[in-house]
């Protein structure tokens, strides 16, 4: 038998979930990856693919991050004698000085922190979350009427050609 180079199938992707709102709600200043403490039926229906990022948001307490509100749904197949909490908090694992860091954003400059992306990352669910400030209303038409020149603008260039 012949040992050729193992290649990473390019089909699956290792994008859990995305928060597109979060985009649409905030000016993203930095970015951060955090890891999850999560159980084992959490992590089956993630490999499924039944996660939300839509309505959550992270929240520093006691000098530790927190996930609020994202909701990962159990699948049918769960243990009988677990039962299961789809909106529970999370604890997100972050290096003290990246903490640190966020805690100053957060409490001094007016910052929000917002996950952005839920991802695996060497077989371990990982977390980006975004240090985010957030948009005016002005602002986002702004930008809609930036991405629709774009667009536009392609289709001249588009059609010259």
């Amino acid at each position: 038998m012949s040992k050729g180079k193992k290649t990473k199938e390019s089909s699956t992707s290792s994008t859990i979930a995305e928060n597109r709102r979060a985009r649409h709600e905030y000016f993203i200043e930095e970015q951060h990856e955090a890891g999850l403490v999560l159980e084992g039926w959490e992590v089956k229906s993630m490999r499924a693919g039944r996660v939300q990022l839509q309505e959550s948001y992270v929240v520093i307490k006691d000098g530790e991050a927190w996930l609020f509100g994202a909701h990962i749904s159990p699948l049918a197949t769960a243990s009988t004698h677990i039962h299961p909490d789809a909106t529970r908090t999370r604890k997100l694992l972050l290096h003290r000085r990246e903490l640190d860091k966020l805690i100053g954003a957060v409490e001094r400059k007016g910052y929000t922190l917002a996950p952005l992306t839920l991802y695996w990352s060497r077989g371990r669910a990982k977390l980006k979350i975004g240090v985010a400030k957030g948009k005016k209303e002005f602002d986002k038409r702004a930008v809609e009427k930036e991405r629709d020149w774009q667009r536009e603008k392609q289709r001249i260039m588009k059609i010259k050609i």
